[in-house]
């Protein structure tokens, strides 16, 4: 997929770059069907720069042969950018509000600048899963993030709940109301992006 930006739109004075995440901020981003795939392109620009990222995969969607074609692409080899990545990944609500609980330990371990997680709340969207423990669950992933908070860490998370047809949509609402920026990323004619800054709370950038 060839992916471009088509326009940038905010209420803000100035555009922001959209593909640069703000630091010590949670952003998050949705709005096209692409919008997990998207995570990857955000990834050379960080790891260009020497930083880390944790990435919590809840889509099931992270491609190693992408990120190494991206390294190639800038004549490295792909164990630069490996080296930089670490990937945990999540094939339930349940396993992705662990792996949030669980940022603080591997962080001991693994110095990330970033954190990004995928499918948030869309995997608390499963019909397998009952009401009752999804909620608990999902709460239990925001208190993770807003745990997060004090950190030196840049948090984006991309989702695509708003394709869901759900009783659930309240669990976007409130990832919403937590967020410190929120971007709209919309797919126009041959694949061109177009992003619609929603909130932007004036912090650093990197």
């Amino acid at each position: 997929m060839s992916l471009s930006i088509a326009a940038a739109k905010t209420e803000q004075p100035t555009t922001p770059n959209p593909w640069i995440l703000p630091e010590r901020a949670l952003t998050v981003l949705y709005g096209c069907p692409e919008i997990q795939r998207l995570s990857h392109y955000f990834l050379p620009r960080i790891l260009l720069h020497q930083k880390r990222v944790l990435y919590l995969d809840g889509a099931n969607q992270i491609s190693p042969l992408l990120i190494a074609h991206f390294a190639r692409g800038r004549g490295l080899e792909p164990s630069v950018f490996n080296n930089l990545i670490r990937i945990a990944r999540a094939f339930t609500c349940f396993q992705l509000t662990e792996l949030i609980r669980r940022v603080p330990k591997m962080l001991a371990t693994f110095s990330a600048d970033v954190l990004i997680v995928t499918a948030l709340p869309d995997l608390y969207f499963d019909e397998d899963v009952q009401d009752r423990p999804a909620r608990a669950s999902f709460e239990h992933a925001l208190e993770g993030l807003r745990e997060l908070a004090p950190l030196a860490l840049s948090i984006a998370v991309f989702s695509d709940a708003t394709s869901f047809k759900t009783k659930r949509h309240d669990f976007f609402k409130k990832l919403r109301n937590q967020a410190d920026h929120i971007l709209k990323v919309e797919s126009g004619p041959e694949s061109a992006l177009s992003f619609t800054r929603e909130r932007n709370t004036p912090l650093l950038s990197a």
